[in-house]
């Protein structure tokens, strides 16, 4: 105990050497420090070193770390599946390599084709270009050859002195005046457009005396005339409205001759001027008998043989529907055909020809001179036998229960007011018209009333004498809506009546519809209808219709329309061609000035019509239901609404050259959605067929769930412009 203790306390036992023991201690500790320095420092530096040079050695047996030959690796077992997937992958590299060469391969022989093609289209296109070049050729040759086979337009030769001759004789005798003689075509060239100058009433001093109503109506009416201009300088035909006179304040006859010679443009002799006269009083409707007119026209609706000028003047109708248009919810149906009455008359005959059943007369006498006295006698006792044998309801009066109509000698004047009349017409199949005993008298406003009365409520009439002039009676072809007989044949009437078969009936009272709504009804029609026949007598082309734009209905198309069995076997009829392409335009029509010259009373509808009379005017009326036109795109000319045919008829009527023209189909409708869409599927497959057009002509759009058929061509749905 006391060594040890010796030893902690720094003592000097054992020796007394304590700083030998310290010193050894140290020495220990600097040692191990040193040891474990060179293990961790030189040691992994020398293995480094080792582990990089051992390798380089020469002999491969010494290799330590170097790579094994496959066998001595796989001689391990779960190395050897390593091993079968290397295999694997490295045959299935081969096998990818193998591809992209072949890929590599064709591609590089599709290259070799591209630029074969490459070269194959430019070569195309220089013939495409030179094609192209050779059908410009063609084209510009073409329209040299048009151009010279083209006569230029030039105006016609005048007929009349270029300058106002005051000299320059009138005609011997005004019934001598025709159009060869008494009108200026040099001012109405064919391009001019048929510009029309209207007088002002207001100022020359007759027009104070015009009624106002019947003023106020042609000025509103010429207000909105395509054909009036207001420069007199260009003017084709020049009017002025001379009645209906006002009794009171009416000129003289030699004071309205000489204010009508006064006006500007009147140049002597009148030529080119349209005198209108409305009026329908007996005192006022002929007050221009005795004054010279010159080589003026006459639009009037009472004539004398001596006074009228066929082909030259103008039977117009009476102006009844001055201010106001005619009311058409008032105007009867169209059916039932028979109506209670066969037939019905009222009149009254102010003076007659003063030859009673006591003068004899001989037959010779009778041919050579007037229609004989009695004829009016005969017909009223023919026609009240025939209303005594009951075979039919029959209403004659010969005697007016109040006072008559004032009207000319041996005219059967008016009985009753208007009202009173039409009633009796609605309730009569026909309605007889007996012209004036006088036959020089060819048409009086008294005539022309009934007529207008009969066409208005659907009566037929039946005008007894030949020899009256009704009005335009040279374009409208009134044996289809009226019956015009004899005075001699008055005892086989009633027969002739009973003999019409109700389909008939029903397509004259159709026709008089179609013709009092277009030609009668308003005084727009009225003046519209004038100017017609003049621009189609000079055979110049009416206006275009001005184009409005259309609102089309969205609709759906459902299932495909099967095809008509009619049309299922076309043999070898020629479809028409595959429209692949945009739109083709169809050749320019080239007849736009020779149509009027043409045969303008070709039957293009099977209700005659304005297409007949004065195609393409603006006053045409509403197309006839599921009417057929022809045309290509945008274009369409009417052929009518009855039987119809196939797309092969309709292609012949175009002349049958043109390989690429069709026609388009345009079908009104009012709410009858089913009939429309069996209508529609009947056309799929239609030969020529270009596109539907349909104009929805009622308020009530069609329902949003319709399904429209597909048939092959474009359906186009508008709204009708009248409900605009």
């Amino acid at each position: 105990m006391t060594g040890y203790t010796m030893l902690r306390n720094g003592g000097v036992g054992n020796g007394g050497q304590p700083w030998v023991l310290r010193w050894s201690s140290r020495i220990r500790l600097t040692w191990l420090s040193f040891t474990l320095f060179i293990i961790l420092v030189f040691f992994p530096l020398i293995a480094h070193y080792y582990l990089t040079t051992i390798d380089d050695a020469d002999d491969a047996g010494k290799r330590i770390f170097g790579p094994r030959t496959g066998n001595e690796l796989c001689e391990v077992k779960h190395v050897q599946d390593l091993c079968r997937i290397r295999e694997s992958v490295s045959e299935e590299l081969l096998q990818l390599e193998a591809k992209r060469q072949e890929l590599n391969s064709e591609i590089a022989k599709l290259n070799l084709k591209i630029e074969a093609c490459k070269k194959s289209i430019e070569n195309a296109k220089q013939d495409l270009l030179q094609l192209k070049n050779v059908i410009s050729q063609t084209e510009h040759s073409y329209k040299e050859l048009m151009a010279q086979n083209q006569p230029k337009l030039s105006l016609p030769i005048r007929l009349l002195p270029d300058k106002d001759d005051a000299t320059f004789p009138l005609p011997k005798s005004n019934r001598n005046c025709r159009l060869h003689n008494c009108f200026d075509y040099s001012r109405c060239p064919l391009t001019s457009g048929f510009p029309v100058y209207v007088y002002n009433s207001d100022d020359y001093p007759f027009g104070s005396s015009l009624d106002p109503l019947i003023k106020q109506a042609f000025e509103a009416t010429v207000r909105t005339n395509v054909y009036v201009t207001e420069n007199a300088n260009i003017a084709c035909v020049y009017i002025i409205l001379v009645g209906e006179m006002q009794e009171p304040v009416m000129p003289k006859p030699t004071e309205l001759e000489q204010q009508l010679h006064s006006l500007p443009y009147w140049r002597t002799d009148g030529h080119n001027h349209l005198i209108i006269n409305l009026s329908r009083k007996s005192e006022t409707q002929n007050f221009i008998y005795n004054i010279s007119t010159g080589r003026a026209m006459i639009a009037q609706s009472t004539f004398y043989d001596v006074q009228y000028r066929p082909g030259f003047d103008i039977v117009v109708s009476p102006l009844v529907h001055a201010m106001s248009e005619p009311n058409f919810l008032e105007i009867p149906p169209q059916v039932p055909v028979k109506r209670k009455y066969l037939f019905s008359f009222q009149g009254e005959k102010i003076e007659s020809l003063r030859s009673s059943l006591q003068e004899v007369r001989s037959f010779e006498e009778e041919i050579e001179g007037n229609a004989p006295a009695d004829y009016d006698d005969r017909i009223i006792t023919t026609l009240k036998a025939v209303q005594d044998s009951k075979l039919d309801f029959v209403l004659v009066e010969f005697t007016c229960k109040n006072q008559p109509k004032a009207s000319l000698p041996t005219e059967w004047a008016l009985c009753g007011e208007r009202d009173d009349r039409l009633e009796l017409l609605k309730l009569s199949t026909f309605a007889l018209i007996i012209t004036p005993g006088d036959t020089h008298l060819v048409i009086s406003a008294g005539c022309a009333m009934r007529l207008f009365e009969a066409l208005e409520v659907g009566a037929i009439p039946v005008v007894l004498g030949e020899q009256v002039q009704l009005p335009y009676n040279d374009v409208i072809r009134w044996n289809e809506a009226a019956l015009i007989i004899p005075k001699p044949r008055i005892t086989e009437v009633h027969f002739l009546l009973r003999s019409i078969s109700d389909n008939d009936l029903l397509a004259m009272r159709r026709q008089g519809r179609f013709l009092w709504e277009t030609y009668f009804s308003t005084s727009d029609n009225v003046f519209s209808t004038v100017l017609a026949i003049i621009r189609t007598r000079i055979q110049i082309p009416a206006a275009p219709i001005r184009e409005e734009t259309a609102v089309e209905i969205p609709h759906r198309s459902g299932k495909a329309a099967g095809t008509d069995p009619n049309m299922a076997d076309n043999g070898d009829l020629d479809l028409g061609p595959v429209e692949t392409e945009p739109p083709y335009a169809s050749p320019k029509y080239l007849r736009n000035f020779t149509l009027t010259a043409m045969d303008i009373y070709r039957n293009w509808n099977s209700a005659p019509g304005p297409f007949h009379l004065f195609p393409y005017t603006p006053f045409d009326p509403v197309l006839p239901s599921e009417a057929k036109f022809l045309g290509s795109g945008t274009g369409f000319r009417p052929i009518g609404g009855g039987a119809g045919g196939s797309g092969k008829e309709f292609q012949a009527a175009l002349g049958g050259n043109v390989p690429r023209e069709q026609f388009t189909v345009v079908m009104l409708t009012y709410e009858r959605e089913e009939v429309l869409m069996n209508s529609l599927e009947r056309l799929n497959g239609l030969p020529y067929l270009n596109k539907v057009v349909v104009v929805w002509n009622s308020p009530k759009l069609p329902s949003e769930d319709l399904l429209w058929p597909d048939i092959g061509v474009p359906i186009m749905v508008f709204v009708s412009l009248a409900l605009h």
